[in-house]
């Protein structure tokens, strides 16, 4: 309970002189909580690697070594083994402090709740999210894709992934505490992260088949800014229904 304690105070306890909430202090309160968190439980980033890794890497062993065929399926074959990776942690996003009673006191504190899901969706993609980023290039390979390709799929995963995780929370907050949550959260996401598939893996289709490709970045990153801005209040919202 002090360690609690002192990350709600660290978090969101604060006032300013005038006896407002700090919402930025809030937010960098809650994302190192929940970075020396997952310190503590590494396998579980481990395991959305190893999946990562297990799913790119079964494509090109079940299709054979043709190379024309590789590159085709690559883009998405990495887009979709990042998606399916990234709902692996999202029931641990609000999970965990729904059962031991923290979220009611998050609730309890002076911040806007919104920032604190804000602190624990950066929390999500830093572990879960730029991880794959930082990896796809290397599993690429093994797809022939060329340089260009590569770096256009680093781009298009940094602006895809954050996507996923801000999208997932809004999932995991309304799933919250219900049976069988995983389940529902796969049924219930999958749906609408197609854009983010589509938009990014029809990048890297358009380059190579040599055609321009800036409008399905420009897509992606307005889908992005929209939903910085609206998913941490609804998520925020979704959690507050769950536990009243």
């Amino acid at each position: 309970m002090k360690a609690i304690d002192g990350t709600l105070r660290q978090a969101g306890g604060s006032r300013a002189a005038h006896g407002e909430p700090r919402p930025a202090s809030a937010l960098l309160g809650m994302l190192r909580r929940e970075l020396l968190l997952t310190l503590r439980r590494r396998s579980e980033v481990a395991t959305v690697l190893v999946f990562f890794v297990l799913v790119a890497s079964l494509f090109p062993l079940a299709i054979g070594p043709e190379p024309a065929r590789l590159r085709a399926i690559g883009p998405g074959v990495l887009w979709v083994g990042a998606l399916l990776s990234t709902l692996l942690g999202l029931p641990r996003m609000f999970g965990e402090d729904y059962a031991d009673g923290t979220l009611e006191q998050m609730l309890l504190s002076p911040t806007p709740f919104a920032w604190l899901v804000g602190g624990k969706i950066i929390a999500h993609w830093l572990v879960a999210g730029l991880p794959l980023v930082l990896l796809a290039p290397v599993l690429g390979l093994q797809f022939g894709l060329p340089p260009a390709a590569l770096a256009l799929l680093v781009g298009a995963l940094l602006l895809g992934t954050p996507l996923l995780s801000l999208i997932g929370a809004i999932g995991a907050a309304l799933t919250l505490g219900t049976r069988g949550g995983g389940a529902l959260l796969a049924l219930l996401l999958l749906p609408l992260y197609v854009p983010a598939l589509v938009f990014g893996a029809g990048a890297l289709a358009a380059q190579a088949s040599g055609l321009d490709y800036s409008g399905y970045l420009s897509l992606l990153g307005a889908m992005l800014v929209v939903a910085m801005f609206l998913a941490p209040p609804v998520a925020a919202a979704a959690v507050r229904i769950a536990i009243e």
